[in-house]
């Protein structure tokens, strides 16, 4: 399966867009066009030799947030979408539930979760630990400040998004990683990249600041 995955994603750079859901309150195509001003400048400094692919989470299509945000870039560049979706016993609303416009190709969370731990025996037990005690942590704020815990699907939310990064960059042997904020609220699904970098399951380098 590994293999069938490099050969299927390996000829793609991926580019994964991160952010704020349909509650960011921001026009998307502004937020659109200076994600794609700050991915150009990046480029020009780090050029990118393989064709570029804007890799989604399986975010139903909204007016705002990521999924608005995503297919502006992905149509400013010119360039097409990947899907990396839940598996229907994790979730089985997110692959019928996600926008797939431009979407050339879709994997499975498994499949991407199988890679990382056939590259590191274990990868994916170590992962899944970090990940419940940030979630355990980040609880245990909330708590503190009257607010109730984060939902159960965070987990699995957080973990497709590492996994997805952290995967694709194993397969294609790089990624650019770009928020469409600075402001990350410590509570969000985003606010968890900082897992793939403590596990150096993506490197710094590879994110647009």
């Amino acid at each position: 399966m590994t293999d069938s995955l490099r050969l299927l994603l390996g000829a793609y750079h991926p580019v994964v867009i991160e952010g704020m859901g349909s509650y960011d309150p921001r026009d998307p195509a502004v937020v659109a066009s200076r994600v794609s001003e700050r991915l150009m400048s990046f480029w020009g400094q780090k050029p990118v030799q393989k064709p570029k692919l804007i890799v989604t989470q399986g975010d139903p299509l909204e007016a705002r947030g990521i999924s608005a945000i995503t297919p502006r870039v992905a149509a400013q560049f010119g360039i097409p979408r990947g899907l990396v979706y839940l598996d229907e016993e994790i979730a089985d609303y997110h692959l019928p539930n996600a926008d797939r416009d431009n979407v050339i190709l879709e994997v499975k969370y498994s499949q991407l979760a199988d890679v990382l731990n056939d590259s590191r025996p274990g990868l994916m037990k170590s992962l899944e630990e970090t990940i419940d005690y940030y979630i355990d942590t980040k609880n245990k704020k909330r708590k503190a400040l009257g607010k109730t815990p984060l939902k159960d699907y965070f987990r699995d939310f957080a973990l497709l998004q590492e996994v997805t990064k952290a995967a694709c960059s194993h397969l294609c042997s790089g990624i650019t990683v770009v928020h469409t904020s600075a402001d990350i609220n410590e509570f969000s699904v985003t606010s968890f990249y900082t897992v793939g970098l403590e596990l150096g399951l993506v490197d710094r380098g590879e994110m647009v600041l």
